[in-house]
């Protein structure tokens, strides 16, 4: 049975089937088909939030009003319970204020708490399709149907995007900007540091790479 599975492995490969990351182009690319109303203000703010926050998607959804702390330079918000939390001890995710109004995480969920009225409870909510804002709280599996939603236009395989490709974006993004391990494992909570080193190779893929330059 053994040798039965080495050669499988062998034949298959071990790689694991990897979501594609969202990363800060395609993220552009994405908000250009998001249109300014209700739904929209609310996609808007749920995909800038999960990317730039690194959040899991149950963190995300999981998000109170109560969770919010204004500062001068963004917000920050509090993290309870989460998977590689179990005692509970919580973390705090800074969310920076971005140069630019229509990319900017914190105006977009400004614009959001201000178009439905939230100023306590759920973060964010089911909208009916009468551009309703419902008091039920947004599940999980929603943020990754808001993605599919604006990728497909696209050109993109919707099936190849998860609630996983907004955390994963950041971390890649991140990585091929030139941060640090220590600040992308700050912001994803990752506790496992060959984690993250999967999403800085992906990310340095095309920096100092051996094949550039080579007058080809």
């Amino acid at each position: 049975m053994k040798q039965f599975l080495a050669g499988l492995r062998r034949e298959l490969g071990v790689a694991p089937v990897r979501k594609r990351p969202v990363l800060v182009a395609d993220m552009k690319d994405l908000l250009s088909q998001i249109p300014d109303s209700t739904l929209g203000r609310r996609d808007r703010a749920l995909v800038l939030l999960g990317f730039t926050g690194a959040f899991r998607r149950s963190e995300l959804v999981g998000l109170n009003v109560e969770d919010i702390e204004e500062q001068r330079e963004g917000i920050v918000l509090h993290i309870g319970r989460s998977k590689t939390d179990q005692e509970g001890q919580g973390r705090k995710i800074g969310i920076p204020r971005g140069p630019h109004e229509r990319t900017c995480p914190v105006r977009a969920l400004e614009t959001w708490r201000r178009t439905a009225g939230i100023a306590t409870g759920p973060l964010f909510r089911s909208v009916n399709r009468h551009g309703s804002v419902l008091a039920k709280r947004l599940s999980g599996e929603a943020v990754a149907m808001v993605i599919k939603r604006y990728i497909e236009p696209l050109g993109y395989d919707p099936t190849q995007f998860a609630g996983h490709s907004l955390r994963a974006g950041l971390a890649t993004s991140a990585a091929a900007a030139g941060k640090s391990e220590r600040a992308i494992m700050n912001q994803t909570g990752h506790r496992s540091a060959a984690t993250v080193r999967r999403y800085i190779r992906d990310g340095n893929l095309f920096r100092d790479n051996a094949a550039e330059g080579l007058d080809l």
